[in-house]
């Protein structure tokens, strides 16, 4: 599923870095092999069997994610807890109240390998500066970096290397066609 959320009225959800280091952390709770527990002991839900998360990018006033379902139902648990969790954390930090989220989530159901590669392609070029923004699963991609939340290798076994993939993203002007279908797919939010 290609998945994506914006802020309320478009407003921003991450107002400087600690709070995109503050979503990311919250991947790593609700999506790491190894149980995350809150200072009482108690655990948090884990959907890392349930749920691979496969590329991500994090935007000033929405994000995108790209994530395989292994049981019915997860995505919505995930998604919740993951959504609920950033607001608290939000509206604590900044005073106020009120839904951050313009509506619970979007998905769109991805079925061929050939959109498949398009979507995360899509994810990785939203940013401007794609090559080095921070908070984008790229790096992942480009074997730069590892977590063990995300899983970009059903996507990146598609390709010859990391090399490979990153031409792929980088050309996009021969493909702005599937481009401009995508965005045009989701320009009811973005």
């Amino acid at each position: 599923y290609h998945v994506y959320a914006r802020g309320n009225s478009r407003m921003r959800i991450f107002g400087d870095e600690e709070d995109y280091l503050m979503f990311l952390k919250l991947f790593a709770r609700y999506l790491s092999p190894d149980e995350a527990r809150n200072p009482y002991g108690i655990p948090y839900p884990n959907f890392y069997n349930k749920i691979e998360m496969v590329a991500y990018c994090l935007m000033p006033n929405h994000f995108h994610m790209l994530v395989y379902q292994h049981h019915q139902g997860a995505l919505t648990s995930f998604m919740q807890s993951l959504m609920t969790s950033y607001s608290r954390y939000f509206n604590k930090k900044y005073k106020r109240s009120g839904s951050l989220f313009e509506s619970r989530f979007r998905a769109s159901m991805i079925s061929d390998d050939s959109y498949l590669q398009h979507i995360t392609r899509y994810i990785h070029l939203n940013p401007r500066v794609w090559r080095t923004y921070e908070y984008s699963s790229l790096p992942y991609y480009l074997q730069r970096a590892e977590e063990s939340w995300l899983r970009p290798n059903r996507i990146v076994e598609m390709f010859e290397g990391p090399e490979t993939y990153l031409a792929f993203v980088a050309d996009y002007e021969e493909n702005k066609k599937m481009m401009d279908i995508l965005k045009r797919e989701l320009a009811n939010g973005y």
